[in-house]
C-alpha cells in the first residue's frame, strides 16, 4: 500500500477546515478534493491550501479514482447517506460525529461498510487523548480488577450552540442535526466509557431529557431550537455493568465532576487521571506524569504516533501500519444509548436494547 493517502473532505465549514488542517500535520496526507454546496467556501478552501480540485456536488468528488478515503464532515441527518454513496463507490470512510442522526442510519452504515469491505471510522478524540491511552493501560494490566461502574459526564455552563454565541442554527434544529447535547458531545464521553469497558451489549436504558434554561427570545425564535440542552441517564450493559451519564449544554451547577470507571480493585478518574486503590490496608490517591510517559512511549513504542489523534490514527490504519480500532462500533453502540436515552424520555419508562432497534426510523435526508 502507498504511503501517500489520497483523500477527499466532503464539508468544508468550521468543522471541515479543522480537518484540512490536521491533514496537513500528518505526513502521508494527501488532500486532493473538496466538496461544499457553498462553491465559494469550497473555492477558498481549496486555493488556501493547495487542494486542486473543488466541487459543489459531493458525488463529483467521488468519481476521482485516486481518492482512496474521504471525510465527512457535514450536518448529522447528512451523514448516512453520504457515507453510504461514498462506501458504494469504493472509498473508505472517516466521519465526524455522532454516526448519524439514528440508530437505523448508523447500522446501515455499519453494515455496509462491512458488506463491501470498506473502512470505516467515526471522530471519536477523546479515544486518543493521553488520559483515555493511560486509564485503558490501567485497566488492561487489571489494576482495576473487576469492573462494575461507570459514569460518563460532559459539562457547559451555558454553552448551546447559536443561541449562547457559538455555530449556527442548523446545530440546534432536529432536521439537521436530530438531537442536541447527546449527539453533539455526549457521543464523546459515552463512547470513551464504552471504550474502557470493552463496549459490553446494551441491555436497558432510561432517563430524560431536558430544554429548561432561559435563552435570548429572538436567537430562539430564528433558530428554531427544538432539541435537549441536557440529558441524563442510566445504562445496564452485559456483564451486570452499570453507567449513568449526565451531559449538558447549559447547567446552573459547577464542571467539578469527572467521567469515572469503578472496579474491584480500584477506580479512575478521567479528568484529571487519578488512580484509586488500597495499599497496604491504606487507601491510595495517585496521579500521573503523563507527560513523560507518552514521551517514553513515542521514543520506545512502535507506531505511537498513529495514536496522536483520530486522524492521525486513519491514515496510519489506511498506510496499514496499524489495525484500525472499531470506532464505528463504539459509535453504534453510543448511538444505541442516546437514542434510547430519547425513546425512554418520551415514554416515561425503562427501555431495552431491543425496543430501540425496533423502533429506529431514519431521519437521513435524502435525494442528494
Amino acid at each position: 500500500m502507498s504511503d501517500t493517502i489520497k483523500l477527499g473532505i466532503i464539508g468544508v465549514g468550521q468543522i471541515g477546515k479543522r480537518h484540512v488542517a490536521r491533514y496537513k500535520e500528518i505526513p502521508g496526507a494527501e488532500i486532493v478534493a473538496v466538496a461544499d454546496v457553498n462553491e465559494a467556501e469550497a473555492q477558498a478552501v481549496a486555493q488556501a491550501n493547495g487542494i486542486p480540485n473543488a466541487f459543489t456536488q459531493f458525488r463529483e468528488l467521488l468519481e476521482i479514482e485516486e481518492i482512496q478515503a474521504v471525510d465527512v464532515c457535514l450536518h448529522n441527518n447528512f451523514h448516512a447517506p453520504v457515507t453510504l454513496a461514498a462506501l458504494e463507490a469504493g472509498k473508505d470512510v472517516y466521519c465526524e460525529k455522532p454516526m448519524a442522526g439514528a440508530y437505523a442510519d448508523a447500522l446501515a452504515m455499519r453494515q455496509t461498510a462491512e458488506k463491501l469491505g470498506r473502512k470505516l471510522s467515526i471522530q471519536l478524540a477523546t479515544l486518543f487523548s493521553k488520559e483515555t491511552r493511560a486509564a485503558k493501560r490501567l485497566i488492561d494490566d487489571g489494576e482495576l480488577g473487576k469492573l462494575y461502574y461507570a459514569r460518563s459526564v460532559g459539562f457547559r455552563r451555558r454553552g448551546r450552540c447559536f443561541v449562547d454565541g457559538y455555530g449556527t442554527p442548523a446545530f440546534v434544529q432536529k432536521d439537521n442535526s436530530a438531537g442536541g447535547a447527546l449527539y453533539d458531545m455526549g457521543v464523546y464521553h459515552i463512547a470513551r466509557m464504552l471504550y474502557l469497558l470493552g463496549c459490553p451489549g446494551v441491555k436497558t436504558i432510561t432517563g430524560a431529557t431536558f430544554q429548561e434554561i432561559p435563552m435570548y427570545e429572538d436567537r430562539r425564535a430564528t433558530s428554531g431550537f427544538n432539541v435537549e440542552e441536557l440529558g441524563v441517564g442510566m445504562v445496564r450493559l452485559d456483564g451486570g455493568l452499570l453507567m449513568d451519564l449526565e451531559e449538558s449544554w447549559a447547567l446552573h451547577y459547577e464542571g467539578s465532576e469527572s467521567s469515572k470507571v469503578l472496579g474491584s480493585k480500584g477506580g479512575v478518574k478521567l479528568e484529571p487521571l487519578t488512580f484509586f486503590t488500597t495499599v497496604s490496608d491504606m487507601e491510595m490517591n495517585a496521579t500521573f506524569d503523563l507527560g513523560s510517559a507518552d514521551s517514553r512511549w513515542h521514543s520506545c513504542l512502535e507506531n505511537q504516533t498513529a495514536y496522536d489523534s483520530p486522524q492521525h490514527h486513519w491514515i496510519a490504519a489506511q498506510q496499514g501500519r496499524v489495525p484500525l480500532l472499531d470506532t464505528a462500533g463504539y459509535a453504534l453502540a453510543t448511538m444505541l444509548i442516546s437514542e434510547g436515552l430519547y425513546l425512554s424520555s418520551q415514554l416515561g419508562r425503562e427501555v431495552t436494547a431491543d425496543e430501540v432497534r425496533a423502533r429506529s426510523k431514519s431521519t437521513a435526508i435524502q435525494g442528494l
